[in-house]
């Protein structure tokens, strides 16, 4: 299948084309302000599809509205209608086609020049009236409030809410990439159709920035978000991909004494906590006991010793474990239980915690293992 992509250098235009370069037995003529009209006519004499999703709408005259909405969709048409077969199109036009304002005006404008070229050609013609779409490579301090707060924040500038209060209606990108890509893996019969591209989230201005800050902070706090949210899970994928390059690692706060170190990595109420430890050899750790927190040891690296003796008696159990076997070691509560590192190089253990520690109430009684007197 031979796909044309206008605007294919645009924030939706790029990520359209990264997904369909994974695509079998697809070949995609890219069109944007960098290439010629011969470039262009020559694509939509080969295309089997066109998605048309060049456009402007942050021009500096409003002039500009029409000739790149409006004319270029119709000099678009006029090439495909010249070719003498109908080729299906895709449209990405807005949901402001329904507003009284001069980029709404040209969208709605652009959508009629597609159905003349549908109408007169026997052709199919797809229309996407967006809503705010968010996600990676999007412009900042262009045209998306979201792509302004995730470049801002991340970089510890300013932001500026007019109105904490006021309802963002988003999609992700990659839920438009979704829907277009089905779009090229069958064709509709000749006629208008029009799309609407769903999940659909809300979020208030003020909710939105108080996420990205929280976002933010996360390497200070170590409390990750609630990704059950589909919305935050993708709205955090967006910031990620606003961090300077140079700004992708960050250190743990080490707590180290004579054993060894220790540092948390994440935490969240909804599963507690993970870290990470280093025990030198011939060191023991632990020897305590919880009554509700369970916790998980998986050995990365060198040869331990995990001994268990529940509280109420003096039998031990002891579980060796080897940093190459990726054995994870349950603790239930009750057990009093200890780590020590056999071998004769530094041991690395990940520790996960069913709940967050509370130095208030840490559920964390000593008792040796191996002095069931004591």
């Amino acid at each position: 299948m031979n796909i044309v992509v206008t605007g294919a250098s645009g924030f939706i235009g790029r990520n359209l084309v990264a997904h369909l370069a994974r695509e079998e037995e697809v070949q995609v003529t890219e069109f944007d302000l960098q290439n010629t009209e011969g470039e262009l006519q020559e694509g939509l004499t080969r295309a089997d599809l066109v998605f048309h999703l060049a456009g402007v709408n942050r021009p500096e005259s409003v002039d500009e509205f029409v000739v790149g909405n409006v004319d270029f969709t119709a000099h678009v048409c006029e090439l495909l209608t010249q070719i003498g077969r109908p080729v299906p199109t895709i449209l990405t036009s807005s949901i402001q086609a329904e507003q009284d304002n001069p980029y709404g005006r040209s969208k709605f404008q652009a959508e009629e020049t597609l159905k003349r070229y549908v109408q007169e050609n026997h052709a199919a013609g797809i229309i996407y009236r967006l809503k705010n779409v968010f996600g990676k490579w999007c412009r900042p301090n262009y045209n998306s409030v979201v792509a302004t707060f995730c470049h801002n924040i991340a970089r510890d500038l300013p932001i500026t809410i007019s109105d904490p209060d006021y309802e963002l209606k988003l999609v992700h990108i990659d839920d438009v990439i979704e829907y277009f890509v089905k779009e090229t893996q069958g064709q509709e019969p000749a006629g208008v159709y029009y799309r609407e591209v769903i999940p659909t989230f809300k979020i208030t201005l003020g909710k939105l920035a108080e996420l990205l800050h929280s976002f933010r902070e996360m390497r200070q706090s170590l409390s990750l978000p609630d990704f059950s949210d589909p919305f935050v899970r993708k709205l955090y994928g967006t910031y990620l991909s606003y961090l300077n390059v140079d700004d992708f690692a960050y250190n743990l706060q080490q707590r180290c004494d004579p054993r060894g170190c220790l540092a948390e990595f994440v935490k969240s109420p909804s599963f507690g906590q993970i870290f990470v430890s280093t025990t030198k050899p011939g060191v023991t750790r632990g020897n305590h006991y919880h009554h509700t927190k369970t916790e998980k040891f998986l050995v990365l690296q060198g040869d331990a010793l995990i001994r268990f003796r529940h509280i109420e008696s003096g039998e031990i159990l002891e579980y060796p474990v080897k940093g190459e076997e990726f054995r994870v070691i349950d603790i239930p509560p009750g057990y009093t239980h200890s780590i020590e590192n056999i071998g004769k190089n530094e041991l690395v253990t990940l520790f996960w915690a069913s709940e967050i520690f509370d130095p208030g109430t840490p559920d964390t009684s000593p008792l040796s293992v191996l002095s069931p007197s004591a």
